[in-house]
């Protein structure tokens, strides 16, 4: 079984056991989320498609850290000018820890 997720404008493929790294959330280590913008399901069975999101669906996840992502490198140089930049960024994240998914009710 699993899930297509949207958080932080990006999508996620996850199932329980698994860990994902999404956006930096505001909620402390060890707290439970629930995320409920499910946009599909998958099962042994059958596939579940939401337009946009799968009616009474969410995935239950417990938060296991914070962190920063590897440094990502910006630069910029004008041709022929004595013109250059350059600029580091490290985006924020929350490591999640999936427990379940529930489907309906």
């Amino acid at each position: 079984m699993y899930a297509i997720i949207e958080c932080g404008g990006k999508q996620y493929k996850v199932s329980p056991g698994n860990t994902v790294k999404i956006e930096k959330l505001p909620v402390e280590e060890g707290n439970e989320v629930i995320l409920d913008k499910v946009i599909m399901v998958s099962t042994e069975d059958q596939n579940i498609v939401g337009s946009p999101y799968v009616e009474g669906a969410r995935v239950v996840a417990s938060v296991e850290g914070t962190g920063k992502r590897k440094k990502v490198l910006i630069f910029k140089q004008k041709t022929r000018k004595s013109t250059r930049k350059l600029r580091g960024h490290r985006q924020p994240y929350s490591a999640l820890k999936i427990k379940e998914i529930v489907v309906g009710g």
